[in-house]
């Protein structure tokens, strides 16, 4: 019998994680999306810590209307300008076992837009 959806999207999660670790200079932009929200979180792989973290949640996006993959691409230029701010230029991208479409998509293009390479 063929795999289920979450195991499916595991075995891409893992294998994606394989390739795509962070570290100091290029830390790991990584992508969770829900079937409302969307977060993204900049991550040094080596220490185990978090540099910077936005989501569609936040009280100034939270506030904005539109669709999900405008607020996706919200969210992108949100987490470039707080990397900006922290000095990170670089990251990998982690689309987290995710299709690169739709609002993954939205959020890669919009952190792009902003600054972030990637």
């Amino acid at each position: 019998m063929g795999l289920s959806t979450s195991e499916r999207k595991q075995r891409i999660r893992r294998r994606i994680r394989k390739v795509s670790t962070g570290t100091a200079e290029r830390p790991r932009l990584s992508v969770f999306r829900s079937n409302k929200e969307i977060y993204a979180q900049v991550i040094d792989d080596r220490q185990g810590v978090t540099l910077a973290f936005v989501s569609s949640r936040d009280k100034d996006l939270a506030k904005e209307k539109g669709t999900k993959i405008e607020i996706a691409n919200l969210v992108g230029k949100s987490i470039a300008a707080k990397c900006k701010e922290a000095g990170i230029e670089k990251v990998a991208f982690d689309r987290g076992g995710n299709l690169y479409h739709g609002r993954v998509k939205s959020l890669a293009e919009g952190a792009r837009e902003a600054g972030l390479n990637f």
